[in-house]
């Protein structure tokens, strides 16, 4: 069984010190994160049930060991990576070459966990895993008085997948080259399951990179690439018929193969993947080879990150972006209150009732001020709706105004609230800048949902640790 926490305390003969004062403000700032999460016992136990639950089956598959690691100092290890902005290799050096993050992490002269552990541990803390996480800290905050519910934003943004820019040639060398790499292992694991086909690699990679090179002004196709296109969708197209007989014959040699359990892993991701490929040579022939103009819900982006969907904010700087949209709700102490993540774009004026219902379970009233951008304006008959409720809210319109609206926008009350409103901004930039949440690095939907509630949790852990 996984141990909570350890609450043997070694003796710290040389505590950290000295003289320089941006390194004691950093000593300050991780020992006042300390005492939150001592103060909020809750937190750990959260996620000490899935980390257990990981252990036990683990134990279930294989013969048990001795768990070194507390889920507490589990934890603590993933709260240092965001901070420190660092991978999981690179915290787990900087936290075994430092005293104090060790002393911070509870692992003090123990060893260090290795980083693919460390991983292995983190992938099993599921999305409503850190959702209540958030809410425990969230209740803390507003039991402690740290944080009113006078003032709430809202604003959205867009998290990025880590996919490159996806092109037709692109998706279908993705798609070979995985298949034969899986193809292999299947040739390892059973010299007959693939027979002696050949396969052409070289010749796929070939082709996806001269049609980059000769790719001309973007969404023409000139006819000497769509030769190419053919020649390369009929190339992935062959193997993905072949496939399923590579599969056929995995299962027909079970009964003697001693290695069965590896057999079904390899054939359950063969046949991912080529479910996948069958989408790409789909939309890439519609596309390239019959001029159809395929909408973005129908395509695929990425074989590794199939969720990532295709977003258009009217942005200068980013035209388009991949990944998805994520809802913060923010009180005046910068505090997060609620986050939410879509799979699919959101029309932002249909998020007002959802926040307002969450903030009044949250503090047990309406906030006295709503403050949002145009995007969550929806009409003029919403908004007084909203006011009968609200003080101020302070939505602006879109397009032109009456008299009415324009004498409402005017107001005192409505200029602070859009300067209110302005301060969500610099939280975004913050998350994305310093928490690096600008793009997820974890693979699938459900880390991408961990990965934006653990960075929204360790915001409000700087944040209550200025208070």
């Amino acid at each position: 069984m996984r141990m909570k926490k350890n609450n043997q305390i070694e003796l710290d003969f040389q505590p950290p010190s000295s003289s320089l004062g941006i390194t004691q403000q950093y000593f300050e700032r991780y020992e006042r994160i300390s005492r939150i999460m001592e103060e909020n016992s809750v937190i750990v136990d959260l996620v000490h049930r899935d980390l257990n639950e990981l252990l036990e089956n683990v134990n279930r598959t294989g013969p048990g060991r001795k768990c070194e690691v507390t889920s507490e100092s589990v934890l603590r290890m993933l709260i240092c990576q965001i901070i420190e902005g660092e991978s999981l290799r690179g915290i787990a050096i900087r936290i075994d070459d430092s005293n104090y993050l060790r002393r911070f992490v509870k692992i003090y002269n123990g060893p260090m966990i290795d980083f693919t552990t460390l991983c292995t541990m983190k992938n099993a803390i599921r999305p409503r895993t850190w959702e209540k996480v958030n809410e425990a800290l969230t209740r803390t905050a507003v039991e402690g008085g740290l944080i009113e519910g006078g003032k709430v934003r809202l604003d959205t943004t867009a998290v990025e997948t880590n996919i490159r820019w996806p092109t037709d040639s692109g998706l279908l060398w993705d798609t070979y080259r995985v298949l034969c790499r899986l193809i292999n292992t299947a040739r390892e694991i059973d010299p007959d399951s693939a027979s002696d086909r050949r396969l052409q690699p070289k010749l796929v990679k070939r082709l996806h990179s001269t049609i980059s090179r000769r790719s001309g002004k973007k969404g023409v196709v000139s006819e000497t690439a769509k030769g190419l296109y053919a020649n390369l969708i009929r190339i992935v197209d062959d193997l993905l018929e072949w496939v399923p007989s590579v599969c056929k014959r995995l299962r027909e040699r079970f009964g003697w193969i001693d290695c069965s359990e590896m057999g079904e892993a390899l054939i359950g991701q063969i046949e991912h993947f080529r479910a996948l490929g069958r989408k790409v040579v789909d939309q890439a022939r519609r596309r390239i080879m019959d001029g159809e103009k395929v909408p973005n819900e129908e395509k695929i982006f990425s074989i590794f990150e199939p969720h990532t969907e295709l977003l258009k904010r009217g942005k200068a700087s980013k035209p388009i972006e991949f990944g998805h949209m994520v809802a913060i709700q923010q009180v005046q102490e910068k505090f997060i209150t609620d986050y939410r993540v879509f799979k699919k774009k959101p029309v932002d004026y249909t998020l007002v009732d959802p926040a307002i219902e969450s903030h009044k379970k949250t503090f047990g009233q309406n906030p006295d001020e709503l403050s949002a951008d145009k995007g969550f304006y929806e009409d003029m008959a919403k908004i007084r709706e909203l006011e009968q409720e609200i003080e101020v809210v302070s939505i602006a319109k879109k397009g032109s105004r009456t008299e009415e609206e324009t004498a409402r926008e005017k107001t005192e009350a409505f200029r602070l609230g859009q300067k209110f409103r302005a301060g969500v901004e610099g939280s975004i930039s913050f998350l994305k800048r310093i928490l690096g949440m600008w793009r997820c690095m974890n693979k699938g939907w459900q880390h991408f949902v961990c990965t934006v509630g653990a960075t929204v949790f360790v915001h409000n852990l700087l944040v209550l640790a200025r208070v």
